[in-house]
């Protein structure tokens, strides 16, 4: 029995043209094959009031949960700038108003970091070589980053590449 667009194999695995190996049938069902063991991902999601000094327990919540990070430093760092940011500049400074903080830690690979805000109007600050303003520092610091969202609500996320050996 062969799927349309598959052929057989002198090893039995049927293969589609142009494409990765289908599933064969037995008498138990379909074989698979294993997935390839996936790194071990933590995440964790945490919502603060948006006050500025809420800023100290971003940071000493993500040193608990980055304990042991290579990457932990400059995590931190750019976490705590960009919270800052979201009070400051964004609809979360007002009352009511809140961030969230989501991390994704992917063991030996990277981790990534994003701050979820209320949103606003969007204005860049002319760059001052003397303090730089915490975009500057996130990008310097990641591997990658971002901003994504509009006026309502706006996520910027960073991303940092390490490896078990760093």
């Amino acid at each position: 029995w062969l799927e349309r667009g598959a052929s057989a194999s002198r090893s039995g695995i049927r293969h589609a043209r142009h494409g990765p190996p289908v599933a064969q049938r037995d008498q138990r069902g379909l074989m698979h094959r294993p997935a390839p063991r996936a790194p071990v991902l933590r995440v964790n999601r945490v919502t603060y009031p948006g006050a500025g000094e809420r800023i100290g327990a971003v940071r000493a919540d993500l040193r608990q949960l980055l304990d042991g990070c290579p990457k932990a430093d400059d995590v931190i760092l750019c976490a705590s700038e960009l919270a800052a940011n979201a009070t400051v500049h964004s609809r979360s400074g007002l009352p009511g108003g809140i961030f969230t903080v989501c991390v994704k830690i992917s063991s030996g690979h990277y981790t990534w970091i994003a701050i979820e805000d209320n949103g606003g109007p969007w204005n860049p600050l002319a760059s001052d070589p003397a303090r730089p303003h915490g975009l500057e520092i996130v990008r310097a610091l990641a591997s990658e980053w971002g901003i994504d969202g509009d006026h309502t609500t706006r996520t910027i996320w960073a991303k940092f590449n390490w490896s078990d050996d760093s």
